[in-house]
């Protein structure tokens, strides 16, 4: 039998956080960049089961499924249950790109009462609930790496980034849930 080699997931058994703020990393999920025109906006909807957005900073939900407004023509759909959203998509018959980024991507869980002032340690979105409400997403940048963020609750943040990034922001987060807990 010859040894195979486990790939240990990015970020595995990584936790922080302080008595107002809990990190996590999100499990596995699937994620796809999708570009498309509005033409194909409502057979884009009827493949995932569910509306694509068409206002800025804003997200559509239905079961584990999100897609979320990135720009005026560009969403990142993300599957928590790691549906295949490439077959999804391969039978809209509509214009679009879609792009498999679930390898690229790792998503970290920012909660509790100080998610916010987490976030803002090294956001510099104002991330206030009346500026930015549950279901708000918007591609920003969190000290030096891009990340595409999504109000899931009024206390809960989803950060995605990139693989390559995910040691560096996982860390910032944790040194600034450390401050937002005194």
């Amino acid at each position: 039998m010859a040894d195979v080699a486990i790939r240990k997931p990015v970020l595995d058994g990584r936790l922080g956080g302080s008595a107002n703020v809990r990190l996590t990393v999100a499990p596995a999920a699937s994620r796809v960049a999708l570009r498309a025109p509005t033409e194909s906006l409502k057979a884009l909807s009827s493949a995932l089961g569910l509306s694509v957005p068409t206002t800025p900073k804003t997200s559509g939900r239905a079961g584990a499924r999100s897609v979320l407004w990135i720009g005026p023509d560009e969403w990142l759909v993300i599957d928590e249950a790691g549906a295949d959203l490439m077959a999804a998509f391969a039978g809209a018959g509509a214009l679009h790109s879609a792009t498999d980024v679930s390898h690229r991507n790792v998503a970290i869980i920012v909660s509790g009462p100080g998610a916010e002032t987490t976030l803002a340690a090294g956001c510099p979105q104002d991330l206030s609930l009346a500026a930015f409400p549950v279901g708000a997403a918007s591609r920003t940048i969190l000290g030096k790496a891009e990340i595409v963020l999504l109000r899931t609750e009024a206390d809960t943040f989803r950060v995605e980034c990139w693989r390559s990034f995910s040691d560096y922001v996982f860390g910032l987060l944790a040194e600034a849930a450390g401050d937002a807990g005194h």
